[in-house]
């Protein structure tokens, strides 16, 4: 079913539209929640509680695109969860992903309000605007999605070595980048 009508049938309060989502992008949103907590009773249960955090959301919003909103929810709700659950333990693939963004991205004690927060979005939007398409995608798949270097190289048809390279360069580069926009890492 498309997205727009997917999101008509949220906005007529019809349970089918939670169905339809799930038989959509159920196994994306899973993969997202497993890449995070690495425990399928966990990553479901996540699963299920963002649907009613898409079904309390919409309405009034009426995302676009509906996938990248899903998996908004579904990233954060699994990080509590994993924080709530991991909280003086051993480190798991989400604590690693954090470490390798550390040196180029300040800590979120160091952003005093939304403000600042929201001008290091817009810093890291355009600078992953600037990479070439395949530099963008292992970013991204790496530090939102959180996949494994292997799974990226899988997806890239790519070896997981030239992986590894291109997000350090990219790491480098956006280190750069944000220490020229006067950003204090």
């Amino acid at each position: 079913m498309d997205d727009s009508k997917i999101i008509d049938l949220f906005f007529e309060r019809s349970e089918i539209a939670i169905i339809e989502l799930s038989n959509k992008y159920g196994s994306i949103c899973m993969k997202v929640s497993m890449n995070v907590l690495n425990n399928p009773e966990d990553a479901e249960e996540c699963v299920n509680d963002s649907y009613l955090g898409v079904w309390n959301a919409i309405p009034p919003h009426k995302p676009n695109p509906l996938l990248a909103f899903v998996c908004r929810i579904v990233r954060n709700i699994s990080i509590n969860l994993y924080k709530k659950n991991h909280a003086q333990r051993r480190k798991g693939n989400y604590d690693l992903c954090i470490e390798e963004l550390e040196n180029c991205i300040p800590s979120t004690n160091c952003i005093e309000d939304d403000l600042a927060e929201s001008e290091l979005s817009s810093y890291i939007d355009e600078f992953l605007d600037s990479q070439a398409t395949i530099n963008r995608m292992i970013f991204v798949r790496r530090f939102w999605y959180m996949d494994s270097y292997e799974d990226i190289a899988k997806a890239s048809g790519m070896r997981e070595g030239a992986v590894r390279t291109r997000i350090s360069r990219t790491k480098t580069e956006l280190k750069l980048f944000l220490e020229k926009k006067g950003v204090i890492i």
